[in-house]
């Protein structure tokens, strides 16, 4: 049923890419014709290559509110690209373990850099309403006031009752409009000195940050192009309309008029209060085949992992899943600070098992979303290991603050998860070339490690294929990767290749899972899990891999699990006439959470921190579909 590969043969499986069948072409930038065009190597079977989509710095009003506005995109792109530097939280010098191979500086569009400009006593910021409100709730900036700030910003943004009585219209008129436009001039030029084709990817972006009614319903924005045709434009924010369907106009108009292109990221739907995946719009009117499309043209992909906790599924949507509560986050941004119950629109598994569902009413799926991963750090610095964890922000950076309020929603620092990244197989290390991958889904998240995954799905895979020299070649020829379509073909049911590899600085495998989700006989929409692939001897997936942790000094061994796992999977349970997708989770074996490294130096109880001592990391493909019609 599956094999176990050896670490010699998967090095050569993987790393072949990067030494084999590579030609010499310009950087995809050059569509752009905006920055140098180099000669950068590119590899038609792609390598993968990490990066992080959510990175905020200063210009962010939450993370200066926050108390940390000496965080610079400066920062955050030396840290990314492996620099040692200051950390802005702490003033210890911090430094990744790896670096990254592109980052999007994703700082919330509303009222970009104008709180920091307030504070700078800038004429037409710092002597309007709301800046001589702001500044004397909290002149000097301490903790107390800046907290007080961040709560008015939130109400004020939606109308809603507030201590300054402030309103949305105020805040748009005197921090927002034409007022960001120097600090998003500021980004954009930051983005262009640390771009370095084939190296280090800066992609410009920016973040839309629509809080309806306290759901979290943000998008990251980013784009190819570079800076020449990100001036033309000044980021659409949820001020401007915290509806995303009038997001997607404004990129609609903006492309058109610009010539720019963009990819749109819905973050963390896990706090959206069941609207991110929903079955009637904002406006009252259920989702139609227009907006299905809309949704679709714009947005390839979601957040499914980052701090604010995973949003695969939830244990109260998939029961039977026994590893379904993984780091599950509840704390919505509810002015009252309630926790809502989790809903089928909360979720990317019931999103997309919702989006069959809809398919077959609309004629097209209106949530056919890849996986990601990413930080949405407001720290300037994507430090997510659990080793090397920075935190959110400022008021859970450090062990001694993590037992207190964060003041986002109802949490404390121990809430917070360390996650995630994003690997990307793509031709090359280029604005053009990422982006290319992430609208054809070809993308996967990590709540870490980084997790070597292949995930083809074709009809005519066999173990020959997975065993031999040119299984990447093979894989394309007869299927299609992570993120493609399947048709009927004559009944037949379609096999699957995976291959897995460990990070090589982290912890061995435990198990390639297949998660499937299809739609009935009578239209309703199922999920189910399968084991495809074990680590050791195991051939029942309800036998643990075991856990090599020591509680009392938070290291693990590598003495249980496997290095590599690799699977030809034929779902035994097929019906040629249910339309279904498919997703790998691959999980690793044990390993220490942050909360359990923090406890013990505190001196503490791990119990204290309200969460597990040791988690199993994971990654998550994105899903291949398979169409009956």
């Amino acid at each position: 049923m599956f094999r176990i590969i050896t670490l010699l043969f998967a090095l050569i499986l993987f790393i072949s890419c990067k030494t084999d069948n590579k030609n010499t072409v310009s950087s995809g930038a050059e569509k752009t014709a905006e920055e140098p065009t180099p000669e950068i190597p590119q590899n038609p079977l792609k390598e993968v290559y990490w990066g992080d989509t959510h990175q905020h710095t200063g210009n962010s009003f939450d993370v200066y509110l926050f108390g940390t506005p000496n965080s610079t995109p400066e920062i955050a792109y030396r840290f990314a690209r492996g620099e040692e530097v200051t950390s802005p939280t702490t003033g210890k010098p911090w430094k990744l373990t790896k670096p990254l191979d592109f980052i999007v500086i994703a700082d919330h569009a509303e009222l970009l850099g104008s709180v920091a400009l307030m504070y700078q006593n800038t004429p037409g910021i710092t002597d309007t309403k709301t800046g001589k409100a702001f500044l004397e709730i909290s002149p000097d900036a301490d903790d107390e006031g800046m907290q007080k700030i961040y709560d008015i910003l939130n109400f004020a943004a939606f109308d809603q009752p507030n201590e300054a009585n402030l309103t949305a219209k105020d805040l748009v008129e005197d921090f927002g409009g034409e007022k960001v436009a120097e600090a998003w001039k500021r980004n954009i030029a930051d983005a262009e000195k640390f771009n370095d084709p084939g190296k280090f990817t800066t992609l410009i972006g920016w973040e839309w940050s629509s809080n309806n009614s306290g759901a979290n319903l943000h998008r990251v924005v980013f784009m190819p192009q570079g800076g020449e045709t990100a001036k033309k434009f000044i980021p659409y924010s949820a001020l401007d309309s915290d509806n995303p369907e009038d997001l997607w106009t404004w990129l609609d108009e903006t492309s058109a008029r610009t010539g720019a292109d963009f990819v749109a990221i819905p973050h963390n739907p896990n706090i959206s209060i069941g609207l991110m995946f929903p079955e009637v719009r904002l406006n009252g009117e259920p989702v139609d085949e227009a907006y299905a499309k809309k949704r679709m043209q714009w947005e390839p992909a979601v957040e499914v992992t980052q701090i604010k906790g995973d949003s695969e599924t939830h244990p109260a949507l998939s029961p039977n899943d026994e590893f379904a509560d993984y780091e599950t986050y509840d704390f919505a941004l509810t002015p009252d600070g309630t926790r809502p119950p989790p809903t089928l629109a909360d979720y990317v598994r019931t999103g997309l098992m919702r989006g069959l569902e809809m398919e077959a009413k609309l004629g097209t799926n209106p949530y056919k979303m890849g996986m990601i991963g990413s930080s949405d750090s407001h720290t300037g610095m994507s430090a997510i290991e659990e080793t090397n964890f920075a935190g959110k922000g400022q008021h859970d950076a450090t062990n001694e603050k993590r037992p207190h309020p964060t003041g986002i929603g109802s949490s404390k620092g121990w809430d917070m998860g360390a996650a995630g990244w994003v690997g990307v197989w793509a031709e090359s290390n280029t604005r053009q070339a990422l982006v290319d991958a992430f609208k054809r889904k070809e993308v996967y998240a990590t709540t870490g490690p980084r997790i070597t995954l292949r995930f083809f799905g074709g009809f005519d895979y066999t173990d020959n294929d997975l065993a031999g020299d040119n299984m990447v070649q093979t894989g394309y020829n007869k299927g299609v990767p992570m993120g493609g379509d399947l048709k009927n073909t004559d009944g037949k049911a379609p096999t699957f290749m995976v291959a897995v590899m460990k990070d090589p600085d982290g912890a061995n495998l435990d198990r390639i899972q297949i998660i499937k989700g299809w739609l009935d006989a009578n239209g309703k929409s199922q999920e189910k899990v399968f084991d495809v692939a074990l680590s050791g001897d195991r051939t029942d997936g309800s036998q643990k891999v075991g856990n090599t942790v020591d509680l009392t000094t938070g290291k693990y061994t590598n003495s249980i699990g496997a290095p590599e796992l690799s699977v030809v999977w034929t779902d035994p349970e097929f019906d040629a006439t249910q339309n279904a997708f498919y997703y790998v989770r691959a999980l690793e074996i044990p390993t220490p959470r942050y909360s359990l490294l923090g406890a013990l130096e505190l001196g503490i109880d791990v119990k204290e921190t309200g969460h597990p001592a040791t988690i199993q990391e994971r990654v998550y493909s994105s899903p291949i579909w398979y169409s009956a019609e």
